[in-house]
């Protein structure tokens, strides 16, 4: 009897650390996963479908190891924004938390070597990120937890980059992509601050929205339109798909600066993670010289696939995992 419900625990067990590391990285995947990986696509001059394979893998681990870490770190504010995360929801303690991020950090490097030297750079100057972030605690500073989400960022962005391109440098399109996605997320990344102003207000952070709650909002009304006109015209955007990319930043500004509860402030977070995976298509333009007119239209379409695969996921599937290793007990 022992023996055979052995199999069934072990299942239920697995399982259960496959949907802990789920919660870790679920509120990413249309966030970082999805704009991260069509930034690589679009600025990589080649395509294989084993290196896109293996760049996602990288990016998810990645994501992971910067999660484990954070979250490690911010259950307090957890507690009242996101309650559903393994460590405030009790499924791993902080201690194991803190554990599990060590030795994310050696899998990670070891994982980064394995392709190229400058893979393994990569992976360790994210990994000086994380430790700035949380560690030195920069998260607390408005402007610090800026310039370390930009960091965080472009390391994500630069290790699928060069897993997918098989490539030691970069050429010009995709160190101008690379730097304008930068500066994007070093000016706006706040964006995800304002639905979250009581969970952060409580762990004693400060973040934006919290020490400038006006001029916050009206830096976003200005700052976001300003960069989808600079970026359309950089990028040589038609005039359709121009305006239409012009038009989006202007809706995501206004929308930061007139709705200002936080169910509508996740709204507007999501119409922001929209326009930015258009500024990450925006060097399609350049690089396939075809695709002009349809760059940002393929976006809206593509991040309301993603968010709906999410939920549908999250929904559908993840409720019945639980049932899996019952079943297979009653079988035994």
């Amino acid at each position: 009897m022992l023996m055979s419900s052995f199999p069934a625990i072990t299942l239920r067990g697995a399982l259960r650390h496959f949907e802990t590391a789920w919660l870790f990285t679920r509120s990413d995947f249309k966030t970082i996963i999805l704009p991260v990986m069509i930034f690589a696509t679009v600025v990589s001059p080649r395509h294989n479908p084993l290196a896109l394979s293996c760049s996602l893998c990288w990016l998810w681990f990645h994501l992971f190891q910067a999660n484990v870490s954070n979250q490690s770190y911010s259950v307090h504010e957890d507690e009242v924004n996101k309650p559903w995360r393994p460590v405030p929801s009790g499924r791993i303690t902080v201690k194991d938390s803190r554990a599990l991020r060590w030795g994310l950090m050696v899998f990670c490097l070891g994982l980064s070597f394995l392709f190229s030297l400058n893979v393994f750079i990569t992976s360790a100057a994210s990994t000086v990120v994380m430790m700035m972030y949380d560690d030195v605690r920069l998260s607390h500073h408005p402007t610090f937890k800026n310039l370390c989400n930009a960091g965080y960022y472009v390391t994500f962005e630069l290790g699928p980059s060069l897993i997918l391109s098989g490539e030691s440098s970069f050429d010009r399109t995709s160190i101008q992509a690379l730097s304008c996605s930068a500066l994007v997320i070093l000016l706006t990344i706040h964006a995800q601050d304002f639905a979250d102003v009581n969970g952060d207000r409580r762990s004693g952070r400060r973040t934006l929205p919290i020490v400038a709650p006006e001029g916050s909002r009206i830096y976003m009304l200005c700052v976001i339109p300003l960069l989808s006109f600079a970026l359309a015209s950089f990028w040589s955007l038609g005039p359709l798909c121009g305006a239409f990319f012009v038009s989006m930043g202007t809706w995501v500004g206004f929308r930061y600066f007139l709705f200002r509860d936080e169910i509508r402030d996740q709204s507007s977070y999501r119409m922001y993670n929209i326009w930015l995976m258009g500024v990450h298509l925006l060097p399609a333009n350049v690089r396939f010289q075809c695709i002009g007119m349809v760059v940002v239209p393929c976006c809206v379409i593509a991040m309301k696939l993603g968010q709906s695969l999410t939920d549908r996921l999250r929904a559908s599937i993840l409720p019945y995992l639980s049932y899996v290793p019952l079943l297979f007990h009653s079988i035994q």
